[in-house]
């Protein structure tokens, strides 16, 4: 059984995802400070000077921290878009893979399968376009 859980974990894909979650936290780390340090500021500041991550709207006992949330809005879209675009210059950094050109055909007669150069199919003896 410990073969086996050694083998699991060491397969690739695992891998993979364990690196990805730990650089994801990492990064969404460095996303809530860009927002929380640099853009919310300077939304506050279009805003007239306000804390804009402070807002909030207090009804009876419960605060209502409306600046909070679109702050968290605001870190998810940030987040989504530079995810979006480094998958995208990942996915046309990638070269496509070149087709092979084919080198069999089937006998339109008797399907049977011939060279692609082939003029008369060897099965059938029918001659080819």
């Amino acid at each position: 059984m410990l073969k086996e859980f050694k083998n699991f974990v060491l397969r690739g894909n695992v891998l993979d995802l364990a690196v990805a979650v730990i650089i994801g936290a990492a990064f969404g780390k460095i996303i809530t400070s860009l927002v929380g340090d640099i853009i919310t500021p300077i939304i506050g500041l279009v805003m007239g000077g306000v804390n804009f991550s402070e807002q909030a709207i207090i009804v009876g006992a419960a605060v209502i921290k409306w600046g909070a949330f679109v702050q968290t809005i605001i870190d998810f879209l940030l987040i989504a878009s530079v995810i979006f675009i480094i998958v995208k210059a990942a996915n046309t950094l990638k070269k496509p893979v070149p087709v092979a050109e084919p080198t069999i055909k089937d006998c339109p007669h008797c399907f049977s399968i011939i060279s692609i150069k082939a003029t008369r199919c060897p099965n059938c003896t029918s001659e080819l376009d």
